[in-house]
């Protein structure tokens, strides 16, 4: 079961440079800015959410308890909106592998620190030097992902 559930995350970051692709597509087609894009797409993306929400049988009377969360609980929807934006503006920019290198080493960096401290109730893991050396590999690959070429070039 695990070994799917980490294939389920590796599939889901290949679709992290397409979703990027063709959002900037979608910005070009349009031809607006990078927010507008994001928006359709967000919408697209809360349509299909609230599908299968409904094919799940989800219970959209929970719904009501909107009022009860804490101000902190909406930030998730602005940082995927965040994203999206993101991710529309910069893949023409920089490229998709320079973007999801610089992407992915963030995101791996942040969440070492919330499994080092519990934020926000995930669960504390270690932080042994084997997940730093792979931080840091990840890091290194980043850089060279991203500047790689122009050291070469200046070889």
């Amino acid at each position: 079961m695990v070994l799917l559930l980490l294939l389920l995350a590796f599939t889901i970051g290949m679709g992290l440079p397409l979703q990027a692709a063709i959002n900037s597509s979608l910005r070009d087609t349009l031809k607006s800015g990078s927010v507008l894009a994001a928006l359709v797409s967000f919408s697209v993306g809360t349509l299909a959410l609230a599908a299968v929400g409904l094919l799940a049988g989800q219970p959209f009377t929970a719904l009501a308890g909107l009022p009860r969360i804490a101000w902190w609980q909406w930030v998730g929807g602005f940082l995927g909106a965040t994203f999206i934006f993101g991710s529309t503006m910069l893949a023409p920019r920089i490229g998709l592998a320079a973007m999801t290198t610089l992407i992915v080493a963030g995101q791996v960096v942040m969440s070492l620190v919330f499994d080092r401290f519990g934020w926000l109730g995930i669960p504390l893991r270690g932080l042994s030097w084997v997940r730093l050396v792979g931080a840091l590999l990840l890091l290194v690959g980043a850089v060279l992902v991203n500047f790689g070429d122009r050291w070469l070039a200046k070889a």
